[in-house]
């Protein structure tokens, strides 16, 4: 189970809820030792001295507990047995060891110390002077430390930074977004307006690079499709030249005659396959269909020859196709099974396991390919091996796998165990 995030996004958004936390929690350190320590220490050696103030001895006893009461009257402070002490409070008191520790260096012995705090906040306090005594020291003006608006104003702070960190990464992601959709749609054979230029002076660059990239491949590709045009043309004159004169040849001439028309229709026939490899169905756009109906029109168009094409189908639903050009990876599919085997062709379709893909299956009865060969097979002018045969021009499933990339799907060719070869169209259920 992966916890970080994976994209740039959530990444710097991390990184900036990590550092802050950091931040917080140095800035809170820091108040505790410039601060708050500090301000304690002083309160406790300012205790320290009333302490010994109270404990002066002077040689005439009469006169030592007479400044003991004026000390008391004057500042509030009251020394008690312990159990006076207990009915004034002390036993409700919160023992403090690291003020203990600071009040016994203070005082030059082993000290106590103690607080409560309820209509006024009192230290109490065991000196080494007298360790049967309690001194009682209200302390009006100080309170015990309440962190909790600290807290909570850090916690905004945090907070708010974390929001506008948030907003600035989302600014600065949307051009990266467009840029991906726009390369999606460039690798399906569209072609969007030029992007808008914006954001930090590197995705502008960016921007500026792709606009310039998909401007080249779609000239590329226009004058492609223009030359092919241009070649199909001229080539299909003098083809249709040649077919003419044929017609005029006598009768001694018949068997010259029809190997000459079968020429002339294999090259058409190569000429219509390499149209269709360069053709990405621009006009046709991708809209919600019935693969099960598509498949059985092409299945009923192909079902010649006295071959049985026995088609399954299985639940599916529609989803958005081009719909001539898969109808043309049926046909070239079902064109190359009965071409390359002689038994019955079964054709299925159904959903892949994790119910995202739409399959449709294709098996023929033939000899099968290496399997060494499968993955090249799918390059432009490659045939399969002399098993299969040789006749074509290598431009089918080059076609197949063009249309199917174009609809963000795959292709996959498999021999089958019982003999035979197995291909299988995916198609996305939803538009990538």
């Amino acid at each position: 189970m992966r916890i970080l995030p994976r994209s740039a996004f959530g990444q710097t958004i991390l990184l900036i809820g990590v550092l802050l936390l950091i931040n917080q929690a140095v800035s809170l350190i820091s108040i505790m030792i410039y601060i708050v320590q500090p301000n304690s220490d002083q309160v406790e050696q300012l205790l320290a001295k009333q302490i010994r103030v109270m404990f002066i001895e002077v040689e005439e006893p009469a006169v030592s507990t007479k400044m003991v009461k004026a000390f008391q009257k004057e500042t509030g402070i009251g020394v008690y047995l312990e159990k006076d002490a207990m009915q004034e409070g002390l036993d409700g008191a919160i023992y403090r060891e690291m003020s203990s520790r600071n009040m016994s260096a203070l005082l030059g012995g082993p000290a106590e110390v103690r607080f409560t705090q309820s209509d006024e906040f009192l230290f109490w306090i065991r000196p080494p002077q007298a360790p049967d005594l309690w001194v009682k020291i209200p302390l009006n003006s100080l309170e015990e430390a309440n962190y909790t608006p600290l807290i909570i104003v850090l916690m905004i702070l945090g907070g708010l930074s974390v929001i506008g960190g948030w907003l600035f990464v989302r600014q600065l992601n949307r051009p990266l977004r467009a840029l991906q959709s726009a390369a999606h749609q460039v690798g399906r054979g569209e072609f969007p307006e030029p992007l808008r230029e914006r954001g930090t002076t590197e995705i502008v660059a960016v921007t500026q690079a792709f606009n310039h990239m998909s401007k080249g491949i779609k000239q590329l590709e226009e004058d492609r499709n223009l030359l092919m045009a241009g070649i199909s043309h001229d080539l299909r004159t003098p083809l249709t030249r040649i077919r003419l004169a044929t017609e005029m040849m006598s009768h001694e001439d018949e068997f010259l005659k029809e190997g000459i028309e079968g020429d002339i229709d294999d090259m058409n026939t190569i000429i219509d396959q390499f149209i269709d490899y360069i053709r990405q169905d621009g006009k046709d756009k991708a809209e919600p269909a019935d693969v099960n109906v598509l498949v059985s029109e092409v299945v009923n168009a192909e079902s010649i020859n006295e071959r049985i094409i026995t088609f399954t189908a299985g639940t599916l639903p529609e989803i958005p196709i081009r719909y001539v050009a898969i109808k043309r990876v049926m046909a070239n599919l079902i064109e190359n099974a009965v071409r390359y085997s002689e038994g019955d062709i079964l054709i299925s379709t159904g959903l892949d396991a994790s119910k995202q893909f739409v399959e449709i299956t294709v098996d023929d009865s033939g000899p099968g390919i290496p399997e060494a060969d499968i993955d090249r097979l799918f390059q432009p002018f490659v045939q399969g091996d002399k098993a299969r045969g040789a006749e074509g021009s290598g431009l089918g499933l080059a076609i197949i796998k063009r249309i199917v990339d174009t609809h963000g799907g795959q292709v996959l060719l498999s021999n089958r165990e019982q003999g035979g070869l197995s291909a299988k169209v995916r198609l996305p259920v939803t538009r990538i």
